[in-house]
């Protein structure tokens, strides 16, 4: 019987297969076939702690006995005021306000209509967004709109605004970056967008923390607002908690979702400043911020980011990011000569299968994963860059049987 689910990111007029997975512990995926595949990608750089962690699995439960969902507009409950004021004690000041959403694509979304309420509100005209080459932000219309424009966003062309774009930061050329974008300084922008340190869908391409310092003291000379998109990058991916703290810099509005709930249901916050939250304080209803969903806040989703947040205060999480980022480089020296530009930061170890960076559309991606699928690991190549980000709980064994996975696929 033919399934009447819609894939994302997936041509089903391919065939391609599509395992069902009927439950997770730790770092693997176990189908109803009886397979145990090792999750070597966070399940979309998700997971962070594993599959279904005690501490969270016993948040969510608690909580669904309690509150399951109310409005928040007009209305607050104790799981979303106690993670907020636990946010704020765990980022850096000046992030002293809080607003919830649902994803990544749509904490982005929140950011950018902060900042455009920001300037409207103070009845200043800024409004020109400058965005990273090669960057992704989502897949909603804000978010496809400060992304790279290519296949991901070619059929939706006419939905989408002008951006002001600078040079992506490669090696050698890194003050050609912050030359184009003090350039557009003086043009008065709204906002910068970044992904700090890691482009993710871009490639997994790395830029140095003092490309990223240059950019934000430009924002700051010059009024704009430094928007930092760590949906992908936050909760120690690249090594620390947030991936500006490597260039000891502070945004006006940070991105956070994914491992906010160390990956378990879906739950996004947008921090901002104090002076953003201000500009739309007024007496004026009409200087408020339009902007929420059904499910703003869910109670659920906050008791299991509150249980992550725990996990980070009370757990050791920082040493085994830095032990699974050690157990990464020896296993990414191995592959010398297997593949091209093998990189690291943090947790992340990326690759090129072929000399030269390829499209996302490369033929050679479905053909890898179908072979390490076969080798039960789960591994999604962006076009022919390979990357391997597993949960920081893996194991050993595991991440050997990733590699000898890697070595055996792009060796043949």
């Amino acid at each position: 019987m033919t399934s009447p689910v819609w894939h994302p990111f997936t041509q089903h007029g391919l065939n391609e297969p599509v395992p069902l997975v009927a439950r997770a512990q730790g770092a693997a995926l176990f189908t109803q076939d009886g397979r145990r595949v090792i999750d070597a990608i966070s399940s979309w750089w998700v997971t962070t702690h594993g599959h279904c962690h005690p501490r969270i699995v016993a948040a969510i439960r608690d909580q669904a006995e309690t509150l399951d969902q109310m409005i928040f507009a007009g209305w607050t409950h104790e799981p979303a005021e106690a993670l907020a004021r636990e946010l704020v004690a765990m980022m850096p000041p000046p992030l002293a306000h809080v607003f919830y959403s649902d994803s990544g694509s749509t904490s982005v979304e929140v950011a950018l209509k902060m900042a455009l309420g920001h300037f409207a509100n103070r009845g200043e005209d800024r409004s020109r967004i400058v965005v990273m080459a090669d960057s992704y932000h989502g897949d909603t219309v804000g978010g496809m709109s400060v992304g790279a424009r290519g296949v991901f966003s070619r059929s939706y062309a006419p939905l989408l605004f002008d951006v002001d774009v600078i040079p992506f930061p490669a090696p050698g050329a890194e003050q050609d970056t912050l030359d184009a974008f003090e350039r557009l300084c003086r043009t008065r922008p709204a906002a910068l967008i970044v992904e700090p340190l890691l482009l993710g869908a871009g490639g997994m391409k790395i830029y140095p923390p003092s490309v990223l310092r240059g950019l934000r003291d430009l924002c700051a000379a010059h009024g704009v607002l430094f928007i930092a998109d760590e949906v992908m990058t936050g909760w120690g991916r690249t090594g620390t908690l947030l991936a500006c703290e490597q260039a000891g810099v502070v945004p006006d509005l940070l991105c956070l979702s994914k491992g906010l709930t160390g990956g378990a249901v879906p739950l996004a916050v947008t921090m901002a400043t104090r002076e953003i939250f201000e500009s739309h304080w007024s007496t004026d209803r009409a200087k408020m911020f339009f902007h929420s969903s059904s499910y703003t806040a869910n109670p659920i989703a906050c008791a299991a980011a509150r249980a992550n947040l725990a996990i980070w205060r009370e757990e050791p999480v920082r040493a085994r990011i830095a032990d699974l980022a050690a157990r990464q480089a020896v296993h990414a020296a191995a592959l010398d000569g297997v593949a091209n530009n093998i990189r690291q930061l943090g947790t992340v170890v990326a690759m090129e299968v072929e000399t030269a960076q390829g499209s996302y559309m490369s033929e050679l991606a479905p053909r890898l994963m179908a072979q390490f699928r076969a080798r039960d690991v789960l591994l999604r190549p962006l076009g022919n860059t390979l990357y391997v980000m597993p949960p920081y709980c893996i194991s050993d064994a595991d991440l050997a049987l990733v590699y000898a996975a890697i070595g055996a696929v792009l060796g043949g």
